[in-house]
């Protein structure tokens, strides 16, 4: 299904967002794809990702409160949409489909003699 089709890194960003909610925010999100994936994600990047997901519905995002630390100004909360979570469940089906339609003589060859 053409509505659902998810980047690589589309699908990373959305996973981390479930995986940190309640607390998904654009700091937070990058340092957990860094230190789960050990790879580098710049702002950018990340920023677009983020802002592209949500005009696919994918999330959604509201204003957290604002702190002094952030001189007043609030956190942008990130949460997946029952929309973005069916994306991922069609994402992880379709990778499924295919790893199991996968010849085990293809993966694990037997050693020729």
């Amino acid at each position: 299904m053409k509505q659902y089709r998810l980047g690589e890194f589309e699908e990373v960003v959305l996973l981390t967002v479930a995986v940190l909610h309640p607390d998904a925010y654009g700091v937070s999100i990058k340092k957990e794809i860094e230190d789960r994936l050990q790879r580098k994600v710049s702002v950018g990047a990340l920023q677009t990702a983020l802002r592209r997901l949500e005009n696919k519905d994918y999330l959604s995002s509201r204003k957290g409160e604002a702190t002094p630390s952030r001189a007043g100004r609030p956190k942008l909360m990130f949460t997946i949409t029952a929309l973005g979570q069916r994306a991922l469940e069609h994402t992880r089906d379709t990778r499924n489909q295919l790893w199991n339609s996968i010849p085990r003589s293809a993966l694990f060859p037997k050693p020729s003699i």
